[in-house]
């Protein structure tokens, strides 16, 4: 998985950082054009370099498909770096040939940067427009740089993240408000439904042990779901936000497979019955105060469900 591009630009003093990391790399290897690439599930993104290469055509804010860039090569399980002093001799990378000529890229250095959850963040990159050697004590510095890139980057990533359940939390939410103005969206809000039983006869620890599993599951609705984020409010209040999408059938397909995953548990509940709620709120168009208003429909949404019977869906629509 790959951290969110919206996550990162929330981080504070990212862009200063980024800066005084290519500054550093630009002192271990003169001459050669440094720059970091984040790593999306789609795309490749230049998001800074350092100096300027008459010859090399890359740009700040660069996208291209993740597949056509060699950064996405690069080993982020082993923290491997990729190398490549004459890519115009190298037979494994004919798939990229037209893509690396449109930059007039002909050596390449990429060290991967992630997190201790195995989260790709991008690569620290080098780069020159012909043949070039990259020596030991370069490469090794540069691995170390990139380390303590990933620790500034994995403290970020903790600050806005609900240490039980692994998903975001409240903090995240209201920097996260900033970045979907003028979109469209959804915000599910989903409650347990007796929840608070599990707590009393089974215990707490066994209850944490739910929200742990709960999380488990809409981290997988994440990654199956574009542009879709899961929040934990508190207790056993979460929202989970899809961007872009608007189409009701869409999102009733997605909420009845909510309401099917959380019908179901691996934790040990002793035979007591748990399932959830969910409550919709549909914006066609994004506004200052727009989340406020959804987060207001979603739990009215959320509280007629559970009138209704519980252990189902309502939506509210807004235009």
């Amino acid at each position: 998985m790959s951290l969110s591009i919206y996550e990162i630009k929330s981080y504070q003093g990212f862009d200063e950082l980024v800066k005084d990391v290519l500054d550093l790399a630009k002192e271990i290897l003169p001459g050669k054009l440094v720059y970091i690439n984040s790593l999306t599930n789609e795309k490749q993104i230049t998001l800074k370099i350092a100096g300027t290469n008459e010859h090399i055509l890359l740009k700040e804010g660069m996208v291209i498909p993740v597949n056509d860039g060699l950064c996405n090569r690069c080993d982020f399980a082993n923290e491997t770096p990729l190398i490549y002093e004459d890519l115009s001799v190298a037979t494994d990378v004919d798939d990229l040939r037209d893509s690396l000529k449109s930059v007039n890229i002909n050596a390449y250095m990429g060290i991967p940067i992630s997190l201790v959850g195995g989260e790709k963040f991008g690569t620290l990159c080098a780069a020159y427009h012909e043949k070039t050697y990259f020596d030991d004590r370069s490469i090794n510095l540069l691995q170390k740089l990139a380390k303590m890139f990933s620790y500034y980057l994995e403290i970020e990533h903790l600050a806005y993240r609900d240490i039980l359940t692994g998903v975001y939390n409240r903090q995240y939410l209201y920097q996260f408000q900033k970045d979907i103005l003028g979109e469209k969206g959804t915000l599910i809000s989903l409650d347990l439904d007796g929840f608070k039983r599990i707590n009393d006869l089974i215990g707490h620890d066994q209850g944490d042990e739910v929200l742990k599993e709960l999380g488990y599951k809409l981290k997988q609705f994440e990654s199956e779901i574009k542009d879709s984020k899961a929040v934990r409010i508190g207790g056993d209040e979460f929202l989970f936000y899809i961007r872009h999408c608007v189409d009701q059938r869409d999102v009733e397909q997605y909420v009845k497979r909510m309401i099917q995953a959380f019908s179901t548990w691996e934790t040990a509940l002793e035979c007591q019955e748990l399932t959830c709620s969910l409550g919709v709120s549909i914006h066609q168009k994004i506004k200052p105060g727009s989340l406020e208003l959804m987060l207001k429909e979603s739990d009215q949404a959320l509280y007629e469900a559970k009138r209704a019977g519980k252990n189902r869906y309502m939506i509210k629509m807004n235009s």
